[in-house]
C-alpha cells in the first residue's frame, strides 16, 4: 500500500518547509510527496527546489501561470502512482498527524473516499472566524442536499481517496470549486464516503488565508452545475 500525498502550493515560503517537515515524519505506510507550486511571486518556488535537491523522492510541478487550486490538484493527481491519494494544503491549518486517523477505514471498512471533518469533534479546533464557519456549513447543506450524503464538511482540505477513484473522474475546476466538484462528482458514481473527525487550526488573512467570499459563491455554482448540467 502507497499513500501519494498531493501539497498544491502558491505563496507559503513561511509554511512549505514546516508542513513538509511534518508530512515527513509520516512513515506508518509508503508514500511519495509531491508538490505543485502554482507560480508563487515570493520565495516558495526556490524553497520548494531545495526540498527536492535534498529528497530525492520528492516530486514538484512548476505552473508558469497562476491557475488555482483546482489546476495544481489536477497536476498532482495525473502523476500520483499511490494506492490512495490524500491533499494536504501548503499552510499549517491541517494536522498531519492525522493521517493515521484519515487512513483508518480504507483498512477497517469499504471505504473509497474519505474527508477529514473539523465539525465532528475529537480534535483540537482553533476558534476562527464566525461567518466563515457558517458559510462552510451552509455549502455543506447545500452539497448534502443535491448528493444526499450526511456530510459535515465538504470544504475540508483533508479529502482522501482510492486512487483509481479519484482517476475515474474528469476534473475541471482551476480555483476552489474543486472541492464541490469532487464532492458532487464522486458521489454520483456512488462511491462510498466516510467522515473522520480532525484538529484545525485556522488563519488569519494576514496569516496568508486565501479563499474569500466569492469563492463560496463559486461552490454554489459548482454544486449545481455539477449536478444538474454536466
Amino acid at each position: 500500500m502507497k499513500l501519494s500525498i498531493i501539497i498544491p502550493c502558491f505563496n507559503e515560503e513561511k509554511t512549505i518547509e514546516l508542513i513538509f517537515q511534518k508530512v515527513s515524519k509520516f512513515t506508518s505506510i509508503e508514500k511519495e510527496i509531491i508538490i505543485i507550486d502554482d507560480c508563487s511571486f515570493d520565495s516558495t518556488a526556490k524553497i520548494i527546489e531545495k526540498i527536492a535537491q535534498d529528497n530525492k523522492h520528492v516530486k514538484t510541478i512548476t505552473h508558469d501561470q497562476n491557475l488555482g487550486k483546482g489546476a495544481a490538484l489536477r497536476s498532482g493527481i495525473k502523476i500520483a502512482i499511490g494506492d490512495i491519494i490524500l491533499i494536504q494544503d501548503a499552510d499549517l491549518e491541517y494536522d498531519p498527524a492525522d493521517y493515521d486517523k484519515l487512513l483508518e477505514p480504507f483498512f477497517k471498512t469499504n471505504a473509497e473516499v474519505v474527508y477529514g471533518s473539523r465539525f465532528r469533534g475529537g480534535g483540537y479546533v482553533r476558534l476562527h472566524f464566525f461567518w466563515h464557519s457558517l458559510a462552510n456549513k451552509l455549502l455543506t447543506l447545500v452539497s448534502n442536499l443535491v448528493t444526499n450524503l450526511n456530510m459535515t464538511d465538504m470544504e475540508t482540505g483533508y479529502k482522501l481517496f482510492k486512487s483509481s477513484v479519484i482517476k475515474s473522474i474528469d476534473l475541471k475546476e482551476n480555483s476552489f470549486g474543486i472541492e464541490p466538484e469532487i464532492t458532487v462528482k464522486l458521489s454520483r458514481k456512488n462511491y462510498i464516503f466516510y467522515e473522520v473527525p480532525i484538529s484545525y487550526s485556522g488563519r488569519s488573512y494576514s496569516d496568508g488565508k486565501k479563499i474569500t467570499l466569492k469563492d463560496a459563491f463559486i461552490a454554489i455554482y459548482c454544486i449545481i452545475k455539477y449536478r444538474f448540467f454536466d
